[in-house]
């Protein structure tokens, strides 16, 4: 098992996408493989999580709407 990579970014910071974030299908109302967050849009992060498996941190990011989306360090920068 991989040791979990330490979070960059925590909750509450503001942040943007730094390319557009493409549903890989968990969301289940949006077309997979569709744009969910065009790179560029502004958030903040709500939640950190660490992915069990693969040991990256997922960041919750709330875009002004819903869903909250699901966002790995190499998809957002902060503002």
């Amino acid at each position: 098992m991989m040791e979990p990579r330490v979070p960059k970014y925590r909750s509450g910071q503001r942040v943007k996408t730094a390319v557009d974030v493409i549903n890989d299908g968990s969301v289940s109302n949006a077309p997979r493989d569709g744009i969910l967050v065009g790179a560029g849009e502004i958030g903040k992060i709500v939640r950190v999580l660490v992915h069990t498996e693969a040991s990256v941190p997922i960041y919750l990011v709330d875009f002004g709407g819903c869903p909250i989306i699901g966002c790995l360090e190499e998809e957002i920068t902060v503002v």
